[in-house]
């Protein structure tokens, strides 16, 4: 049987790739990997699935959870960034182990971005020679129910240094359900990257309006300078790591050229994405 370790199982990406393997009919032995294979796993509680002891930050559960491992989904926690300290070792032990196959959950654009980790984590599995599949997804649609929503609940906006820029989205289940398809039928993706969006580019100006349309309550978008930016979200107690992280992912779309929207969800999994529209009203108690 083949076995498979999902990483950030306990993540958005990592429940809803696990959600989609469930409606399949497959013979994966699937392995989930989490920093306490025994206690604080209720999410897991509902997949047929087993823990494995796996943290990014202690390279010593590294070879018991790879070692007999065929295919690997790898994401990157947002508090990591040293690549070299954490995912260098990790892919050398990879190229050791059974490993036959990664799935990287990369981000969209990041082949034209040296500065992001992704770029160099990418670099890393090609160097290593193990057949690879990156998955470059779009800003996801689940950012307003998660990093955005406490600011779109208690004071009814989005605040953003992202002007007028326009982006291209993506849900989380639609990246899952990519996800559950390739781990199913790797040979049909080795060294291939996949941009995943959905069929829209929209400002948060027309994501403001569309949340606002959805929940029945008005929702404004606020585009302050970076200082502004700064300030407001150190005095939320936001890390800085975190806010420069916010600043790269907002604030520098404003000099690019708008990305592309690509068909590859429906061309992997049959289905048309789920639009921007369907998400609010999927999402409505959550942003309220």
């Amino acid at each position: 049987m083949i076995k498979v370790l999902i990483t950030g199982a306990t993540g958005n990406v990592g429940i809803e790739a696990l959600s989609a393997l469930k409606k399949l009919d497959h013979k994966l032995e699937i392995f989930a990997g989490v920093r306490d294979s025994e206690f604080g796993n209720e999410k897991l509680a509902s997949f047929n699935i087993k823990n494995i002891k796996f943290d990014f930050t202690n390279s010593e559960t590294f070879v018991p959870a790879i070692q007999n491992i065929d295919l690997l989904f790898l994401l990157r926690p947002p508090q990591i960034s040293d690549v070299n300290k954490y995912f260098a070792p990790l892919i050398e032990i990879a190229k050791k182990s059974s490993v036959k196959h990664i799935v990287f959950l990369s981000v969209q654009g990041v082949e034209k971005s040296k500065i992001i980790p992704h770029h160099k984590i990418e670099k890393l599995i090609v160097a290593s020679k193990i057949p690879y599949t990156f998955l470059r997804p779009a800003y996801f649609m689940q950012n307003f129910t998660t990093s955005l929503r406490n600011d779109l609940v208690n004071n009814q906006r989005i605040y953003l240094p992202a002007g007028q820029a326009k982006f291209t989205l993506v849900d989380v289940n639609d990246i899952g359900a990519v996800t559950a398809k390739i781990l199913t039928e790797p040979q049909n993706h080795f060294n291939k990257n996949y941009e995943l969006t959905n069929n829209e580019t929209l400002t948060f100006t027309e994501m403001a309006e569309k949340i606002s349309k959805g929940i029945g309550k008005t929702i404004k978008y606020v585009s302050p300078n970076l200082l502004q930016f700064f300030w407001n979200k150190r005095k939320e107690n936001v890390p800085t790591m975190l806010i420069l992280v916010m600043i790269m992912l907002h604030y520098f779309p404003r000099f690019q050229k708008t990305p592309k929207t690509t068909d590859w969800v429906k061309s992997i999994t049959g289905q048309e994405p789920i639009s921007f529209d369907n998400f609010v009203l999927s999402n409505k108690k959550q942003l309220q």
